[in-house]
């Protein structure tokens, strides 16, 4: 790395405004936009120094993760009874294709060839996506793909009338009870081995390992580079993500300020992929539902919160006393406010609960943000964080202390407004998800921050905290993300929160841009090439 480059506007021009063009030039490096608005450095509070002439902001090691994007656009196994499989055998069965692939007949009689089986989705939807299927006398599409016991079960289960199915190309089912509504294979007379095999099959090694056609055209050049150039690619795409998320809050501060889309950012990363958009109308209600030095009690922050967002429960039958008392309470407040705020009431049809983990519920994080949010004083304490020294132990903690959720009275003990009492408190904030919002939301605020203040050696350091912040938990993506492109998952570690940051950025770049079979993927030859020609 010798170069100074940054590219961030080749992938996310859409975000970014005009006005804020993030200049590239390999001679000189990055320098930012020397015209500020007047109205995104209004709050600015972070000491700001004049330029020189022949300034330039940090220098920025030569990315050629950057250049690579610039240039390309960028249970039990059986079931009770003879020999039928459980639904997630079958689901392993399509996945590894232990089928005798040169017999696939839909039931309408059409051959089918299976070039990609998908990916196994273990989240709300179908259960294999982005399959590359091709039915006799057709061009190979991609498509989803589901798996159930019977052809009953696609209107047993509903998924005719689920938007989620919409994108289903075939349902694969162990036998067809029903006269089928979409192209049907039937597998029960197709398997290459008996139901007795697999299912022995289902408890080895073997079945929990990514098929070869499975892993990705990458993992053979990934392989092949040193641990210290697969780092060195992975912090260089982090990078390149790092700077992304700070053009999207500059050109947010540009129209609302950076207070305001810091806080927007804080509510997006809590309501996860699935709550993202009414978790982002709650924080752009911010100002409305908690005025500036309005010094409102935390319960009343949070009844606001929960009425506003549509998940205050006008009753719960079964509530324990402890719940009952809490919903009172809020209740108390909330009926001579809900008048005043019935314009911006979200409806609760608007969330999205089905397959989250209790401790994810959006009820919790917003009790969790009114904490922040009776504070008050936030974006003034993340400021202060940022210019002092972490002190030994793992960051998170440093920063939790500025993210308290003190001792809730009632989110202390419970998971949710229905479920029971814990046996002891549990912390509405953890390390895992403190990490999440470091490297997603608060470090690439601050750091964009310290560009437009002209604090150099500030967003150094920042840098050098994102790059060194310990790994956040494993999620679904990041483990295809690995199986694609290192073929054996354990085989790589990923030891920092920028390095499941950079795989991240890698699989939307390209893997995301192309099918499951890697069609004119270019990311095999360019790491081939990066290797051959000396990288690091």
């Amino acid at each position: 790395m010798e170069r100074l480059v940054l590219d961030v506007a080749c992938r996310l021009s859409h975000i970014i405004s005009p006005k804020f063009i993030i200049r590239t030039d390999l001679a000189t490096g990055f320098q930012p936009l020397d015209r500020l608005v007047a109205a995104a450095t209004q709050n600015l509070t972070l000491p700001c120094c004049r330029r020189k002439s022949n300034a330039s902001v940090r220098p920025l090691t030569a990315n050629v993760y950057a250049q690579w994007r610039g240039r390309n656009g960028l249970g039990p196994a059986l079931r009770e009874g003879a020999d039928r499989p459980s639904e997630r055998l079958l689901q392993l069965i399509w996945q590894h294709q232990r089928l005798i692939r040169d017999r696939l007949v839909l039931v309408d009689g059409r051959r089918l060839q299976v070039l990609h089986p998908g990916f196994w989705n273990q989240g709300a939807g179908p259960d294999f996506r982005a399959a590359v299927l091709q039915f006799e006398g057709q061009a190979p599409l991609s498509g989803d793909v589901e798996i159930d016991l019977a052809s009953s079960g696609w209107q047993a289960h509903r998924h005719d009338r689920n938007p989620a199915f919409a994108a289903v190309r075939l349902h694969v089912v162990w036998e067809a009870d029903t006269t089928p509504t979409l192209p049907t294979l039937v597998v029960q007379h197709l398997l290459d081995s008996p139901v007795s095999d697999l299912a022995l099959w289902l408890s080895s090694d073997a079945a929990q390992l990514l098929p070869c056609g499975v892993v990705g055209r990458c993992a053979a050049p990934f392989t092949e580079l040193t641990p210290a150039q697969r780092t060195e690619l992975l912090q260089q795409a982090a990078l390149v993500r790092l700077y992304g998320k700070a053009a999207q809050f500059h050109a947010r501060a540009r129209q609302a300020g950076w207070e305001q889309a810091l806080w927007e950012g804080l509510f997006r990363a809590l309501g996860y992929k699935h709550n993202v958009w009414p978790m982002q109308r709650l924080a752009e209600l911010r100002l409305r539902l908690v005025p500036p030095d309005s010094r409102m009690p935390v319960w009343a922050v949070q009844a606001r919160l929960l009425g506003t967002a549509g998940l205050l429960p006008t009753e719960l039958p079964t509530a324990s006393p402890a719940t009952a008392r809490y919903l009172r309470r809020l209740w108390d407040w909330w009926w001579r406010e809900r008048d005043s705020f019935s314009d911006c009431i979200l409806p609760a049809s608007l969330w999205r609960l089905g397959g989250l983990r209790p401790a994810n519920h959006p009820a919790r994080r917003l009790a969790l943000v009114a904490h922040w949010l009776a504070a008050g004083d936030l974006a003034a304490r993340l400021e202060t964080w940022c210019q002092r020294p972490l002190a030994a132990g793992h960051p998170a903690d440093s920063l939790l202390v500025l993210l308290p959720d003190a001792h809730d009275e009632f989110w202390s003990w419970h998971w949710t407004l229905r479920s029971p009492r814990l046996a002891k408190p549990q912390p509405l904030l953890g390390a895992a998800r403190a990490t999440d919002l470091a490297v997603n939301v608060i470090l690439p605020w601050l750091w964009i921050r310290a560009v437009e203040g002209r604090q150099q050696a500030l967003q150094q350091e920042l840098q050098r905290r994102y790059l060194a912040w310990p790994r956040s938990q494993d999620n679904a993506v990041l483990r295809l993300a690995r199986r694609r492109l290192f073929g054996d998952p354990g085989a790589v570690p990923l030891r920092t929160a920028a390095e499941q940051q950079g795989l991240l950025q890698i699989a939307r770049d390209f893997c995301d841009q192309s099918d499951a079979l890697c069609t004119q993927c270019p990311m095999p030859s360019l790491v081939q090439d990066w290797q051959r020609t000396g990288a690091g």
